[in-house]
């Protein structure tokens, strides 16, 4: 395990990380697999296959969790690899209708309960 997510699925164009702090059920990252810093230097065909990555993980997302809403995140001033936060937002739930927190430090799961969702994920790939 990394010190921020669990590595849970490699894709054609990126890997899917499961967000160690679940304070929002399912969030994930999509990383590209091309060391670049920003979308504008992936090539045309890179930057088509890496959103269509990131659609495929928020479409397994909604039929694995059923969210409201998932906010998508695309941070990284001090860290260089482009990547994008999916993070399901749910009516009921924390931080509904503001913009999601980095790390809350909320909620921190056991590894069985983190196997779960891996999976429940990787089911719907």
């Amino acid at each position: 395990m990394d010190a921020f997510g669990i590595k849970i699925a490699e894709l054609p164009a990126s890997k899917v990380v499961l967000f160690k702090e679940q304070s929002h059920k399912g969030r994930v990252i999509v990383a590209s697999k091309h060391h670049v810093s920003e979308m504008v230097d992936l090539s045309d065909a890179e930057r088509v296959a890496f959103l269509n990555d990131v659609n495929h993980v928020a479409k397994a997302l909604h039929e694995a969790f059923h969210p409201d809403k998932i906010n998508y995140g695309a941070y990284g001033d001090d860290g260089h690899h482009l990547h994008f936060h999916l993070c399901p937002k749910y009516r009921d739930g924390f931080e509904w209708k503001t913009v999601f927190a980095m790390n809350p430090d909320r909620i921190h799961l056991n590894e069985q309960q983190y196997k779960d969702l891996a999976q429940a994920i990787i089911q719907h790939l």
